[in-house]
């Protein structure tokens, strides 16, 4: 087979050693010493997708998204297959990253998602191509793990496209994000969260903050008698359009390996003990959501995502609804 004028062959022995080696340093960190192996191994073989390809995945790494949507096009220029090639997933996150919709909605028609019409066309009459954001793809929910190489933790989202997502959780602020901030993140999951009812969500690695949100994370110890007065302040929340998460019951602290497997997510299905969860039990809060299985605990670490205007308002409120069960102290912005 020919490309280009050019006849497909097998990589050569350097073009293997020094691929091989670049990922090496990759693995270690070492960016620009890989880059120089990937650049000498496209030097060797510029007629070799794969040359391309991972020229591409290391500026992705890299966060280097002009050089990663160069080298991307390159890739699947050369490219012998019509779709599904990762080839175009690449291109597509850099693409999203740079928000170049025109090129982001060409990858992902060419990987074999169907993408609707845009918000806007530009001049030319119907038939020119669309080049607005990509909306409406309904990919529905799934999990991204915040700062992967660091403190990681997993929350849940609303994908707005293949590389984007939405945070519903509120984070905590070990993690630097807030609620409702859009992060890009990666193409291949990374573990699952499973429902009681058999539904299954991949887990995607956060890349990078997309879009910041403007709205503060607060932390506040409630006195809920029951988990109706915890709900009550959830939908108080919600209903104000903003959010509030009891921390106490939602979070779990899981090694790397567990994290990164396929998991029971804690979507009301009720109290459990779970094998898998290296928290404290019995400790509100980041170091135990879950009791013997039994026993409510009434104060609650929560945590609050609003504005410095509404905040306290929101909390008075959920308290003056029913004050011989409720009661809140010690609020903090924290993120």
């Amino acid at each position: 087979m020919r490309i280009f004028g050019k006849g497909r062959h097998r990589p050569s022995a350097s073009w293997r050693q020094a691929t091989d080696r670049a990922f090496t340093l990759i693995g270690d960190g070492r960016y620009e010493d890989a880059g120089e192996l990937l650049t000498r191994a496209a030097d060797l073989e510029p007629w070799l997708a794969e040359s391309w390809f991972n020229l591409a995945l290391l500026h992705k790494f890299r966060h280097d998204w002009e050089q990663a949507r160069a080298a991307g096009l390159r890739a699947v220029a050369l490219l012998d297959r019509e779709a599904g090639a990762p080839d175009w997933w690449n291109v597509g996150i850099a693409a999203t990253a740079l928000q170049d919709w025109p090129l982001a909605r060409r990858a992902w028609q060419a990987y074999g998602l169907k993408v609707p019409g845009g918000s806007s066309r530009p001049k030319g009459g119907p038939g020119a191509p669309v080049s607005g954001e990509p909306v409406g793809m309904e990919l529905g929910s799934a999990a991204v793990r915040l700062s992967p190489e660091g403190e990681a933790e997993v929350v849940w989202g609303r994908r707005l496209d293949p590389a984007r997502m939405e945070v519903l959780s509120i984070p905590l602020p070990s993690s630097g994000r807030r609620w409702g901030e859009v992060v890009l993140h990666d193409g291949v999951p990374h573990g699952e969260r499973t429902t009681s009812t058999g539904h299954s969500y991949p887990v995607f690695d956060e890349i990078e903050l997309w879009a910041p949100s403007p709205v503060p994370t607060w932390v506040v110890l409630l006195e809920a008698a029951t988990e109706a007065d915890r709900d009550a302040l959830e939908q108080l929340a919600a209903d104000a359009g903003f959010a509030a998460e009891d921390w106490s019951s939602s979070v779990r602290l899981l090694c790397r390996m567990c994290s990164e497997s396929r998991m029971p997510s804690d979507e009301g299905e009720g109290v459990h003990l779970d094998p898998h969860d290296h928290s404290e039990p019995g400790h509100p809060g980041p170091l135990g959501h879950r009791t013997d299985g039994q026993l409510w605990v009434p104060e609650r670490e929560c945590g609050v995502a609003a504005p410095a205007s509404l905040v306290r308002g929101l909390l008075d409120g959920w308290v003056a609804d029913s004050p011989d069960s409720r009661d809140w102290r010690d609020l903090e912005e924290v993120c």
